[in-house]
């Protein structure tokens, strides 16, 4: 009976329509490129997932030393042409992934031509995007899906291309308003920390002055070493929507931990600066990719759901496997993630590790963590009590979100028991009885 319950809930909060900037109320979800595909030019030996240009000839580094040299001349490098982008938002509206919510599609670095146009604007490559980026966001959007679209806050992207100075913030936030923009991300490569402080915030006042309602994806704390007092907080979720903290993700176990030990280590900073309209970002989720293991794939969706952290696929989703599109795609995962309180979790236990999240109508999110590699899954025993938890005498009822079980009713006292694979995790809800 209880299930039949939670499925109503699920079905309300899944078509709730969020509020803000009115933007983002909720952790933004869809797909980004940049992860799986790069910028990757040999057309003639990967024509499905290339970019149709000519060989960019400078090899440039990425100054948050986050990301390797790259020389985008080399095909191992690749974003997207039209013909991918498309598909992408095809494959979004058609498998189940929009109703989810997932619904943003996001160009990232290496879109744009080599030089603005005549008018001082940036424009498309017009091999790779020959109809151009208005087309692109209208078709997009005729798949009830939004469009969003990527910048370097200098003189040139983190691949090379034009950037948005200083003096063309303005022009830009137009262009990007008149092609039909719904987020701006907007990196940090080669600005210094004075340039980043002027413009992240010239930017946010233009795109508002669009009349657009545009979503502002900020880099600038991660090139700020992402804590303060380099770093305000403050300033930060009056500027931005979402914003990257930390390390660019690469698709590993070692970078995935990496992220969420650094998030667990700074969580009395990070936590209450998070919440509607203004979410710490811990990048681009790598499932369906080649780096993780099932269980370790388990564990990044549920540390995202409890960080409330912007669930943005970064696969092929023309092959992304059975195994990966059901975790992906669990309802009850996405109701913790878009949970309307936005409150993000916090770490409580740090051996074997604990997170909790309160959610609304005093429900709970906990992911217990075994970030060991070695032995056996490892069993954990706790009770509700030791979690913290105190809300209702009567108990919960506890679901395993990520093995789609019912484990049944808990008082605060009795013990709680579960198992949990090396580099695995188990994410349980809690739902109250009173």
């Amino acid at each position: 009976m209880w299930l039949r319950s939670l499925g109503i809930v699920l079905s309300l909060a899944l078509h709730a329509s969020s509020l803000d900037n009115g933007l983002l109320k909720t952790p933004p979800m869809g797909w980004v490129p940049w992860e799986r595909f790069r910028c990757n030019t040999d057309c003639k030996a990967d024509p499905e997932n290339c970019i149709r240009w000519g060989k960019y000839r400078r090899a440039v580094p990425d100054q948050t030393s986050q990301r390797p040299l790259k020389d985008t001349s080399h095909p191992l490098f690749s974003t997207n042409s039209e013909r991918l982008i498309k598909v992408m938002a095809d494959r979004l509206a058609s498998d189940g992934w929009k109703e989810l919510g997932y619904v943003y599609v996001n160009l990232d670095d290496c879109w744009a031509a080599e030089k603005r146009d005549v008018q001082g604007r940036l424009q498309a490559h017009a091999e790779r995007f020959p109809s151009g980026i208005k087309a692109l966001a209208d078709y997009v959007h005729s798949k009830g899906l939004k469009f969003g679209i990527y910048s370097n806050l200098g003189n040139a992207t983190c691949a090379g291309y034009p950037g948005t100075t200083l003096d063309s913030i303005e022009t830009d936030a137009k262009t990007f308003a008149e092609w039909g923009v719904d987020m701006l991300k907007l990196d940090g490569c080669f600005s210094n920390s004075s340039v980043k402080a002027l413009g992240y915030p010239k930017m946010s006042a233009a795109l508002n002055r669009t009349g657009r309602a545009i979503a502002f994806s900020c880099s600038w704390p991660a090139y700020e070493g992402g804590l303060p007092p380099k770093v305000n907080y403050t300033v930060l979720g009056k500027t931005c929507n979402l914003w990257r903290n930390y390390i660019d993700i690469q698709d590993s176990w070692d970078t995935l931990l990496r992220i969420i030990e650094w998030y667990g280590d700074h969580q009395e900073v990070l936590q209450p600066a998070a919440g509607p309209g203004r979410w710490n970002d811990p990048d681009m989720l790598i499932i369906g990719d080649f780096g993780l293991s099932r269980e370790q794939a388990k564990v990044q969706v549920a540390l995202w759901a409890v960080l409330a952290a912007p669930f943005f696929l970064s696969c092929n989703l023309r092959t992304i496997s059975r195994e990966a599109k059901d975790i992906l795609q669990n309802p009850l995962l996405i109701y913790i993630n878009q949970d309307s309180l936005g409150i993000p979790g916090k770490r409580i236990v740090r051996s074997f590790e604990v997170w909790k999240r309160p959610l609304v109508h005093g429900q709970l999110a906990v992911a217990i963590m075994n970030n060991g590699t070695d032995g056996a899954p490892k069993p954990f025993a706790t009770t509700l009590r030791r979690l913290g938890v105190s809300g209702c005498s009567r108990g919960y009822r506890v679901y395993d979100v990520l093995g789609k079980l019912s484990m049944g009713t808990y008082r605060l006292h009795e013990a709680l028991k579960t198992t949990v694979a090396p580099t695995g995790v188990a994410l349980l809800f809690l739902w109250p009885v009173c």
